[in-house]
């Protein structure tokens, strides 16, 4: 069965699935899926001689993206192909279609993992421990000799304190922290992109981390601080600080020294802001959030990275 959003995908595409998977194989069926916020992302059931195979493919149709990343297909299916190593359940990359010279746009196209996204859980301790544990298990990977390297999303030089706050102070004081010589710190593979609507879960466990355009060489804390961004927008500073704690209690002392310096850039990169409700939030049911709750959510946040 097809929707209606579904029939975006041209005979071509239909045609580079087919044959990157089996040429016998028939489109059973194809729905789009929730969450994709910057590129078309599709889920697939295909009937081969095998028997049904579930996939996802995405297109990379975000013109202004490509055109600032013009290898992001090529990206994704290294970063797969690493995150395979982390030993948790990651997409496996079936082909990818670097230009577009098939599809029209960047492609890719990888197993479907099962589970849901878990916004609201019974457990929220067991919850984060799961989150924490699973991020220790991705920096464990070596990535001394992958080619993408962390940048932050703004430029840095280029900040203004934001005008929506009602602590200006506190964001010029951040603003002029992340301006200050980065701390040092080993290099790991990092998700970039690690949050909540990007883990998926099976009952209390998690069965698997999608999303992994974004992965490089970088920092732990900008992974943990991104989460924790995440976390404090959805839920309160206090959640925040919970996953923190599991992650620290994961990864031990000797391997992950806590330093905010990376919690307020993860913050710092929501400029200029002001701070809006993520539509992927929205998409997996969350509701009562209003971009006036985002922004003291924000507010408290700072003041607890920050001293007065």
């Amino acid at each position: 069965m097809f929707d209606d959003y579904a029939f975006r995908l041209s005979d071509n595409h239909l045609k580079w699935v087919i044959d990157s998977v089996d040429r016998k194989a028939k489109v059973h069926s194809i729905s789009l899926l929730k969450g994709g916020t910057s590129s078309r992302v599709y889920g697939l059931s295909i009937q081969g001689e095998q028997g049904v195979s579930e996939l996802v493919l995405r297109l990379f149709d975000n013109e202004e993206w490509v055109l600032a990343e013009p290898d992001l297909a090529l990206h994704e299916a290294e970063s797969l192909k690493r995150a395979a190593r982390t030993g948790i359940q990651t997409p496996k990359i079936v082909a990818y279609d670097i230009t577009g010279t098939s599809c029209k746009v960047p492609t890719v196209l990888m197993t479907r993992l099962p589970g849901i996204v878990e916004l609201s859980p019974a457990n929220m301790n067991l919850w984060l421990d799961g989150l924490a544990e699973t991020l220790v298990q991705i920096h464990s990977v070596d990535v001394k000799d992958f080619p993408w390297s962390y940048n932050p999303y703004v430029d840095i030089n280029s900040l203004d304190i934001p005008t929506w706050t009602s602590c200006p102070y506190l964001w010029k004081k951040a603003i002029n922290r992340i301006r200050e010589p980065r701390p040092y710190t080993k290099q790991c593979f990092i998700h970039r992109d690690y949050h909540p609507a990007n883990v998926l879960w099976e009952g209390h466990e998690i069965s698997g981390v999608v999303d992994w355009v974004n992965a490089c060489r970088g920092p732990a804390g900008i992974d943990v601080g991104h989460c924790r961004l995440n976390l404090a927008l959805l839920y309160g500073t206090h959640i925040a600080d919970a996953f923190l704690a599991a992650y620290q209690r994961h990864a031990g002392t000797i391997d992950f020294k806590y330093d905010p310096y990376w919690d307020i850039l993860s913050l710092i990169e929501i400029l200029p802001g002001p701070p809006q409700v993520y539509s992927g939030w929205t998409a997996f049911g969350i509701t009562g959030l209003t971009d006036e709750m985002m922004i003291q959510r924000a507010d408290q946040y700072i003041q607890s990275l920050i001293a007065d």
